[in-house]
């Protein structure tokens, strides 16, 4: 069994009710071809980058799961025969890495890993990196070192254009 993704956008117009009938459908449809539903993202009502067939807006719904590569014809002819589907993607999970960039997926859509949150560097103890100097001492440094230097320049622009003027 193959590793899959599937997200596909459902139109805005269809009420909640609608919309999970549709999903339920779809989800159904990958365990009657014998797949397995890792997990499923939920990601609501979003704008769309451009227009799709007069809608500004669409419900996106992500699948994680696993199956055989023939059940994949079928639920893509299922999405396109469904007038509700604004649009559908299927990517397959083929080599190790990609099957372990797939689990990362699921366990960050199941919510077991915490994602990577991009920020200062932490340092060992304090603030203090290896030379002692902390980060705020250090972003002090820089602060003044830049504002010296913009000095310069503005010295160097008013002396040009004094010589200039003479």
């Amino acid at each position: 069994m193959k590793h899959y993704e599937t997200m596909f956008i459902v139109k805005p117009t269809l009420v909640e009710e609608e919309i999970k009938q549709k999903i339920d459908f779809y989800k159904d449809a990958i365990t009657k071809n014998g797949g397995s539903i890792q997990t499923c993202l939920d990601m609501g009502m979003r704008n769309l980058a451009y227009e799709i067939k007069k809608h500004k807006r669409g419900y996106y719904f992500v699948i994680y799961f696993t199956a055989e590569p023939k059940s994949i014809l079928e639920l893509e002819r299922l999405y396109r025969i469904n007038e509700d589907i604004l649009r559908f993607i299927v990517i397959k999970y083929e080599s190790k890495k990609e099957q372990k960039a797939w689990q990362t997926l699921v366990d960050r859509a199941d919510k077991k890993v915490e994602p990577i949150k991009l920020g200062a560097p932490k340092s060992r103890d304090r603030g203090e990196d290896r030379g002692g100097e902390s980060l705020a001492q250090k972003s002090s440094t820089l602060d003044s070192a830049t504002d010296s230097a913009t000095e310069s320049v503005r010295e160097s622009k008013e002396s040009s254009s004094d010589s200039a003027e003479s």
